[in-house]
């Protein structure tokens, strides 16, 4: 199951990306792009190679930077040689630049694109359906930067990111960062809204938002016991069509729908409340 906790930590802060590894969150994140200073890249990049990794229940990927910037390359090579799960690809406008960081890496390691601009959001399901894409996620803060749009100006491409990612076959993605750390209501609010949108899961930028990502995208205690329960009758029934079950009408989607809660559930837990 992917992670619904992904936390984003400078390359460049070695304490960090061990606290980090060690801070809960389901996947870390060390970033080489935009948190780390250009003067500093090269020392960063360097640095990851002394760090330890040894933490097999955290998933580790390194944000590179982009195609076309100094880096990349030098990036990638450095990264083929480390024992992380994967990559992720910053302001990613074409299946194109996946396709030449998955050959840098010598197809052994997932490439999960970042989605920051219009182009990128028009070519969505185009990346999306790449054979060297893992997974897609949407950059909000670049997004806004280049488009202007406030909060309702994102929700079509909220939408067009998941809807993206499925029809593609690929996980669903998780939700971009929500920058201020200390607003951790206004945090529960918009995590409640992404996982109406279809989101799985949230990236941070802070240990303390960790938590309450986490609760907002669990299942409650209540919606487990519903979705055994649709699972059991239909295994009890076999039922290949609609069956109904308890006065409600249920069909394949439905069940299919109640098998991910529960693996939500046994990987991951309930909410508390």
């Amino acid at each position: 199951m992917t992670p619904l906790t992904w936390l984003y930590v400078p390359a460049d802060r070695p304490d960090r990306v061990e606290k980090a590894l060690v801070s809960g969150a389901h996947a870390v994140i060390v970033d080489l792009e935009d948190a780390v200073a250009p003067e500093a890249k090269s020392a960063a990049r360097e640095g990851l190679r002394e760090l330890c990794w040894a933490v097999s229940a955290v998933r580790v990927q390194i944000r590179v930077n982009a195609v076309g910037t100094p880096w990349f390359e030098a990036d990638l090579d450095a990264v083929s040689q480390l024992p992380v799960s994967g990559v992720t690809l910053p302001k990613t406008e074409s299946p194109d630049a996946a396709e030449a960081a998955s050959r840098l890496l010598g197809g052994h390691l997932p490439v999960r694109c970042l989605i920051e601009t219009a182009l990128g959001v028009e070519r969505a399901f185009e990346i999306a359906s790449s054979p060297a894409v893992s997974g897609i996620s949407l950059g909000e803060a670049d997004l806004r930067s280049r488009t202007g749009a406030g909060e309702a100006g994102l929700e079509w491409a909220r939408g067009r990111i998941v809807n993206a990612a499925v029809a593609a076959g690929l996980p669903r993605p998780p939700q971009s960062v929500y920058m201020n750390v200390t607003d951790l209501a206004g945090l529960e609010a918009s995590c409640a809204h992404g996982r109406e949108l279809g989101f799985f899961g949230r990236e941070a930028i802070h240990p303390r938002q960790l938590p309450v990502i986490e609760q907002a995208y669990l299942p409650s205690e209540g919606e487990v016991a519903r979705a055994r329960e649709i699972v059991a009758a239909a295994d009890a029934t076999r039922a290949e069509g609609a069956f109904a079950l308890g006065g409600e009408f249920v069909d394949a989607p439905i069940v299919a729908s109640s098998q991910q809660v529960v693996a939500l559930a046994e990987r991951y837990g309930t909410r508390n409340t």
